[in-house]
């Protein structure tokens, strides 16, 4: 066959070095995402050490690599622990209470218990009380299901103290971590619940559905008003979602939407998108709601983000 006839007849070849690398990390980027997301809460970080992690694997000989999943994992470990240590300084200066910025997800990922736990509102406030290397091992092994020799590789410790952090980790995380029940159609009324009451601002519906305990966050970062600390109680929750949080005689409207893979509301204030609340619902009433203004975390929410393991 002649030179010419080699390169028309449209069979495709092997791979070069380049396009077998880009071929590998895009197979793997919504898992790396996810990694990198839940270590930092952050989607916008999350995609700079994803641009990161690519610079580096472009330039790897593969032929070296024994598990391409594994080693793409260590990256951006790396990476995003790197980014995680200029994020808590970061946050000492941010504006007012900080909360995770909301991803829009698909009704798939609620159906994965295990990772919508894991990247939920009230999870990713959990992972923030812990240490960085501690939050690495946690996501690598409770989320990812690492064994302890990858994540050694990744954080840069011996597979005996990652045992151990990990445990700490666990340990931790298990007493803080929210605890749910109730059945999906508890929840499904509870939501459309919440969501009427917003929209219309009735105080005796709000108190209705809201548990005795529950708690309020909101993050407007200096840009939009926003809680200065967590409001608890049903009382103080409900005449706070009724007038506080909105312009007196705007007209709002609250879209149910699924919001880190649980159930939230993407709330408009006179047509214009105001922020996200995602909502955490327990034996058929609300017990948190997370409220994000903060306009520079909304870049994201007019599409669905893919989140997996």
């Amino acid at each position: 066959m002649s030179e010419h006839s080699e390169r028309t007849t449209g069979t495709p070849g092997p791979l070069d070095g380049a396009g077998r690398s880009t071929e590998v990390f895009i197979a793997h980027r919504n898992l790396l995402f996810t990694v990198a997301y839940e270590m930092l809460g952050s989607a916008a970080d999350a995609e700079d050490v994803l641009q990161e992690t690519w610079l580096r694997w472009s330039g790897i000989d593969l032929d070296g690599v024994r598990e391409e999943r594994a080693y793409l994992v260590r990256i951006v470990t790396r990476q995003a622990l790197d980014r995680l240590r200029a994020l808590g300084r970061r946050k000492e200066s941010y504006v007012g209470p900080w909360l995770p910025e909301p991803l829009l997800t698909s009704p798939d990922v609620a159906e994965d218990v295990e990772l919508a736990d894991s990247v939920s509102m009230a999870m990713l406030l959990v992972l923030e009380t812990l240490q960085p290397i501690e939050r690495a091992v946690f996501v690598l092994r409770e989320v990812f299901d690492l064994d302890y020799d990858e994540i050694a590789e990744a954080v840069g410790k011996s597979p005996s103290a990652v045992r151990q952090t990990a445990y700490r980790a666990r340990a931790h995380v298990a007493a803080r971590r929210p605890r749910g029940g109730g059945s999906p159609a508890e929840h499904r009324a509870a939501l459309q619940a919440f969501q009427r009451a917003v929209e219309t601002g009735e105080l005796q519906s709000l108190l209705d559905i809201l548990a005795p305990d529950v708690v309020a966050l909101s993050d407007g970062g200096g840009i939009k008003h926003a809680l200065l600390r967590p409001v608890v109680g049903a009382d103080r929750v409900a005449r706070l979602l009724a007038v506080g949080w909105w312009k007196r005689d705007a007209k709002r409207s609250a879209e149910l939407v699924q919001i880190n893979g649980g159930p939230g509301l993407l709330v408009r204030v006179d047509g214009e998108i105001d922020g996200v609340v995602a909502v955490r619902v327990d034996n058929g009433h609300v017990t948190g709601a997370y409220h994000v203004r903060n306009p520079e975390k909304l870049s994201r929410i007019d599409r669905q983000t893919v989140v997996s393991r």
